[in-house]
């Protein structure tokens, strides 16, 4: 068996180039994805590399094209990441862009120690900053081309998209104080992030906008999980004064609101009226459509690569900050309280 594999042919561009009777560089201008090429010569040379089993070298192809055409998507880990909306959108939105700009994507899941390569890429997106700082500094002190999205980054010189989450968690409190409710509830999400931490505030802002008194009893240190809301409607439901509204700091745990409050056999809106954030497509099908506040995950990802593309071909300066509003998205789920 050993003998089998020494003896097995590399095969070579040159042979690709033979079979399908064609030039080595215009083989060469098929694999690095020219556009020059006729659709003719491309499906040839792609079927020979196909029958040869072909497989490029990728470090041949970059010094050919003269830059590093893969971006790095790094993301934080944490548990259902591939099942989260937040995680899948983003991961949708830089994989669109790679497509269409033909570059390559390389994804890495970080715990904030695991090592990046960054030999392989010639920029990286930053899913957001947790634990993983030295990661973003570490990049930036060998000028490597890199933005973070979903976190302002504001003691750092790095580039970022992020969205105003203070001020999306104002306008979600102060929609639901403007329809007549006092007792206005919040489940956090981790205010270990930067999300959670701001989103909590601008809740506290939108009581202290109105002169209103804020009770501790009403705001409930979640995770982001749909454990950390069950635990907390139980917990609000609970109480001599029951919340007569709930802000949820993800569409997730909003849904799972929804759930709970539906088994207890209250009616939404009537009894509890119901925000959460994200815009996830899932909240519009659920028993009630969920009145949310919506951030562009996709737009910020997809426009993130674009930028990094732009810089690593020298057509863009490095340097970007851009912070996106979020807005308020009106459905079912909220109602002025029962007087």
């Amino acid at each position: 068996m050993t003998e089998q594999l020494s003896k097995r042919k590399i095969v070579s561009i040159e042979d690709v180039a033979r079979l399908a009777q064609v030039s080595i560089s215009t083989v060469s201008r098929v694999i690095n994805k020219f556009p020059t090429v006729s659709k003719k010569n491309q499906e040839r040379v792609e079927r020979a590399i196909a029958q040869l089993k072909f497989n490029p070298n990728v470090s041949a192809q970059r010094l050919a094209r003269g830059y590093n055409n893969a971006i790095g998507l790094v993301i934080p880990g944490y548990p259902g990441i591939f099942h989260s909306f937040y995680a899948i959108e983003v991961i949708r939105g830089v994989g669109h862009a790679c497509e269409t700009l033909k570059m390559d994507m390389m994804f890495h899941i970080t715990n904030g120690f695991n090592p990046i390569n960054t030999n392989a890429v010639g920029g990286i997106v930053f899913a957001d900053i947790i634990e993983n700082r030295k990661q973003v500094e570490s990049c930036l002190d060998v000028g490597l081309p890199c933005i973070v999205i979903n976190n302002v980054v504001k003691d750092l010189d790095v580039n970022y998209i992020g969205i105003d989450n203070e001020e999306g968690g104002r306008a979600a409190t102060d929609y639901l104080i403007s329809l007549g409710h006092k007792k206005v509830a919040t489940i956090t999400g981790s205010v270990q992030t930067q999300s959670g931490a701001q989103r909590l505030e601008g809740y506290k802002k939108a009581f202290k906008q109105h002169q209103m008194s804020l009770s501790g009893d009403y705001i409930f240190e979640g995770d982001y999980s749909r454990r950390s809301a069950r635990m907390a409607v139980e917990k609000f439901l609970k109480l001599k004064e029951p919340p007569t509204a709930i802000f949820a700091a993800s569409d997730e745990m909003a849904l799972e609101v929804i759930a709970v409050v539906l088994e207890k056999g209250l009616k939404i809106p009537q009894d509890i009226s119901i925000i959460g954030f994200d815009d996830n497509p899932t909240a519009i099908y659920g028993p009630v459509a969920l009145t949310t506040m919506n951030q562009p995950l996709f737009q910020m990802a997809d426009e993130a690569v674009r930028f990094l593309h732009g810089v690593v071909l020298g057509k863009k300066k490095n340097s970007l900050k851009k912070v996106f509003k979020p807005e308020l998205v009106i459905r079912d789920s909220c109602n002025s309280p029962k007087s």
